[in-house]
């Protein structure tokens, strides 16, 4: 069995002015193609969210404004949840 040890995925803590840093590890089976492994790799990837929490932090955003668009996504799956149930 090998093991690729590919990217560094950072762990940004909201509360903390500091990150963690955590290696993504993808075990490669015996007889499993790269192919496959990088696109195991590609999915744990999006998982942890960092494009995401970088794309969010390339400009500030207000906490008014951060909360007003929870509260709109909320109330926005709520309406989505009673149209299903009804």
């Amino acid at each position: 069995m090998e093991i690729l040890y590919l990217c560094p995925t950072l762990n940004f803590k909201s509360d903390e002015r500091r990150y963690i840093q955590r290696m993504i590890i993808v075990n490669v089976k015996e007889g499993e193609s790269l192919d496959r492994a990088l696109k195991r790799f590609k999915k744990k990837f999006e998982k942890t969210g960092v494009l995401r929490e970088l794309r969010s932090r390339q400009a500030y955003e207000k906490r008014s404004v951060t909360r007003r668009i929870q509260v709109k996504k909320a109330i926005y799956k709520q309406s989505l949840n009673q149209d299903v149930a009804n």
